[in-house]
């Protein structure tokens, strides 16, 4: 199972939201680079970088920082980024810039359409992000209601070619109360598309119930590394993630 360090940008800074509400937000850092490298050092092949601002908005506020992050993917540093890539020229700017894995968020849940397209435009490169509250599937960066359950929305983004879902518990996410490991369990047994785990993780322990999960592929841990819960050494050495696959052409978008 793979590990993703989670980078969220907001003004430039990395922050951590709870329960994805933008008025309750702590500032980890003015330097996204500086704490990309750091989770690089310490052994992370994945790093996961959201711009928050652009979830919200669909304007790439944070776009010099992600990418310079992305940048280090020259140093053998796969990144995975969304927040906001609701068109296929949003994913291709991602793409020019050394990103290795694109995230649609709001778009896969409107329009799964879009994944599809970029799926077979970006073979393995594209990855879906369902964020949910109870199930249903939030939408602009966790501030409205889509209408739809997550259960429904997965078939749909199997379907479509995604090469992995993120599954974000909003009522989790930034708490370090544990994640929903039995909830994953049964998504992951219903659909055939791997599945990232996000929200919730505060321990080890918690990454090893996740990492007992079959379907589960990846984890996305935020607060946990920042607050010293334990290290990305330690996660890796408990999860035993793979390396991830460089992107065929160098990190270029495929065309």
């Amino acid at each position: 199972m793979d590990l993703y360090p989670a980078i969220d940008l907001r003004g430039g800074r990395c922050v951590r939201l709870v329960e994805g509400d933008f008025e309750r937000e702590t500032v980890y850092g003015d330097d996204p680079v500086a704490v990309a490298r750091a989770f690089a050092g310490e052994g992370a092949r994945w790093i996961h970088v959201v711009d928050l601002d652009a979830a919200r908005t669909g304007v790439p506020a944070n776009a010099p920082a992600v990418e310079a992050v992305a940048a280090l993917g020259a140093a053998g540093v796969a990144v995975q980024a969304g927040g906001g890539v609701r068109s296929l020229e949003a994913a291709e700017r991602l793409f020019a810039c050394g990103v290795a894995r694109v995230v649609i968020g709001t778009a896969a849940a409107e329009d799964p359409s879009l994944v599809a397209e970029a799926a077979a435009r970006w073979p393995g490169r594209v990855a879906a992000g369902v964020d949910h509250r109870d199930g249903e599937v939030m939408v602009r960066g966790w501030t409205a209601g889509s209408g739809r359950r997550l259960s429904d929305v997965l078939p749909a983004l199997a379907d479509a070619g995604a090469a992995a879902v993120v599954v974000t518990d909003i009522s989790r996410d930034g708490t370090m109360s544990g994640p929903d490991v039995e909830g994953l369990a049964t998504l992951a047994a219903g659909t055939t598309v791997p599945l990232i785990a996000s929200g919730g993780v505060s321990s080890l322990d918690d990454l090893r119930a996740l990492a007992s999960v079959p379907g589960l592929a990846g984890v996305i841990v935020g607060r946990a590394l920042y607050e010293g819960r334990f290290g990305v050494a330690d996660a890796l050495s408990v999860l035993g993630g793979a390396a991830p696959p460089r992107p065929p052409d160098g990190g270029e978008p495929i065309r």
